[in-house]
């Protein structure tokens, strides 16, 4: 044990944080936590993959090559399950290699849930627990063929979990059941796959002031209550989440896997 210890390779602190050379596959990274997560592993050195509805929009395209990154648009619908399973086999017919996933991509609706419609329930599991699913086997298996680098890493898994991965919240069943999902799937892969060089861990945002979040943020007496609970005094901001995605996409993280993190002011410590 003294031994494998003593030769473990050693990295300079910044080198441990940086990507460079590396290309990470994100979903989800248009707007919002999506957004400013893809541009900061680009920031960190990362080539991107961005996977997308249409190509229409451009913007963050756009923001990862002024940052002086390669960035590809793939086309993908995730409520389809025959388009997922799609993409990553022509990612890979293309030569890219994956070194960095990051499912962000996720949808929200709200009803009362007596009144939850199937379609709906539907839609909201398919793209924020099964399409993350598909994407980190068919990514997973990608990475187990890679050669392990000098520290035995072959690459890094990042999902987006909830506040509702642990709490139940109010007329979003189906949000919650998903991402209850996410946080155990999280866990379910880093047991099989941590010994092989894959760390895979997930992000939990707190309340943070993005679209998603619109009807909480317009309903005064609801955003009031959340923001007294946050032991921060605030709600969060898109880029409160580039130092964490950064440190579990990176080498710094390399013996952290099957963990949720969460970034959420204090408001689970409450």
């Amino acid at each position: 044990m003294a031994a494998s210890l003593a030769s473990a390779p050693r990295s300079t602190f910044a080198s441990m944080f940086s990507l460079h050379g590396q290309t990470a596959l994100v979903t989800g990274g248009t707007r919002g936590i999506g957004r400013a997560m893809t541009l900061a592993l680009a920031e960190a050195g990362a080539n991107i993959i961005l996977v997308q509805r249409d190509r229409a929009d451009i913007t963050t395209k756009v923001a990862v090559e002024d940052l002086g990154r390669d960035v590809w648009i793939y086309e993908a619908e995730l409520s389809v399950s025959a388009s997922v399973a799609a993409l990553i086999p022509s990612v890979l017919e293309d030569g890219h290699k994956i070194d960095i996933l990051l499912n962000c991509a996720g949808i929200q609706k709200r009803h009362p849930s007596h009144q939850f419609p199937t379609d709906d329930w539907n839609e909201i599991l398919q793209v924020n627990l099964t399409t993350v699913f598909t994407l980190c086997r068919d990514v997973g298996a990608h990475m187990l063929e890679h050669r392990p680098d000098p520290g035995g890493r072959r690459g890094a898994i990042i999902n987006v979990a909830s506040l509702l991965s642990f709490q139940g919240g109010i007329t979003v069943p189906a949000y919650a059941a998903s991402k209850g999902g996410v946080a155990q799937l999280t866990k379910a892969l880093s047991n099989e796959w941590a010994g092989k060089g894959i760390c895979v861990n997930a992000i939990a945002p707190g309340y943070i002031v993005t679209e998603m979040n619109s009807a909480l943020i317009h309903d005064d007496d609801r955003a009031k209550s959340i923001l007294g609970r946050i032991p921060a005094g605030r709600w969060g901001l898109p880029d409160d989440f580039k130092g964490p995605v950064v440190f579990l996409a990176s080498e710094a993280s390399r013996y952290v896997t099957g963990e949720i993190l969460m970034v959420d002011g204090g408001w689970m410590g409450r």
